[in-house]
């Protein structure tokens, strides 16, 4: 008689069901995995365009207008959007554009994640971007919102007199011509900054420069001395580094979207001339140079580029 060997039904049953919780734990790993590969890659590809279009307009400031509301007559602002139609619409392209009241057909969410993890709303002006513009009397303009032929959705927050070289030296707000909040996806989700969400900021009226940084950490990696400062990123993680100084910049003017704590002294990377190194003051956004010699700790901000 030969003897047939056979799972029993429970057998089967347990096997499935150890099957069914590795699944559970390492599928959403997985997909995790693979989300933020794909939203590297098009994060990266959006930077390239981004740069390559400002690089092509002669001049970022002076698009549109900017009036006060009087007894007599009511406000007018037409900055930003000028600016896209007019300005970033012939280098870029773009689908549509959306005012500042219709921000959300142009795919934008009404509110998103920081990387802290907090919810806030969608700023629809550049004083509520940031509130040092207000500070520094810079017109209040505005944001509007489009849509790009590879399906990002983004918002512009737009400066019209901004400079390149502000006389009172340093000050980022003056220096910064447009500010961008993308969404790689629309509204799918997860409208998190970070993930599908991220900031490009373009400084400097003309000879402009553009950066995007992606924060490592939402806190300072602590004080250190400038000697140290850069070592503090890299021995953390070889693919991070201490924020030149339009990155930190960047980092302080979208300091609400990515939710980052910052406060007292951080440390760039950029040195002038003479050999000092720029540290940024957060209490008004103004840079002032350090000596290496000079025994001075400052917080350390790292960033992936």
């Amino acid at each position: 008689m030969k003897i047939k060997n056979a799972f029993t039904m429970a057998e089967i049953l347990l096997s499935l069901t150890i099957i069914g919780v590795v699944a559970a734990i390492t599928l959403p790993s997985l997909t995790g995995n693979i989300n933020e590969r794909t939203w590297n890659t098009k994060r990266k590809a959006l930077y390239a365009r981004m740069t390559q279009a400002i690089s092509l307009m002669p001049a970022l400031n002076g698009y549109g207008i900017v009036t006060e509301a009087t007894s007599s007559s009511s406000a007018v602002d037409t900055a930003t959007e000028t600016f896209l139609t007019e300005g970033l619409a012939k280098v870029l392209k773009i689908n549509n554009i959306c005012d500042n009241t219709h921000l959300e057909d142009c795919g934008i969410s009404t509110s998103i994640i920081t990387m802290s993890g907090s919810k806030i709303t969608m700023p629809t002006t550049l004083h509520t971007l940031n509130s040092r513009f207000n500070i520094d009397d810079i017109s209040n303009t505005n944001a509007a919102a489009f849509e790009t032929v590879n399906g990002e959705s983004i918002v512009a927050y737009y400066n019209n007199t901004c400079q390149s070289q502000h006389p009172r030296e340093y000050y980022p707000t003056f220096d910064m011509c447009v500010n961008f909040i993308y969404d790689l996806n629309g509204n799918k989700g997860p409208n998190t900054v970070g993930k599908d969400i991220g900031i490009i900021s373009v400084f400097n009226a003309t000879d402009s420069i553009v950066v995007a940084p992606v924060l490592y950490s939402t806190t300072s990696l602590g004080e250190t001395t400038t000697a140290n400062a850069s070592k503090t990123c890299t021995q953390r993680d070889a693919e991070i580094r201490l924020p030149n100084i339009t990155e930190l910049s960047s980092m302080y003017i979208n300091g609400n979207i990515t939710g980052v704590e910052m406060g007292g002294l951080y440390w760039s990377s950029t040195y002038t001339k003479n050999g000092l190194r720029y540290t940024m003051a957060n209490g008004y956004g103004g840079f002032q140079m350090i000596d290496d010699n000079y025994n001075i700790t400052a917080n350390v901000f790292c960033i992936k580029r």
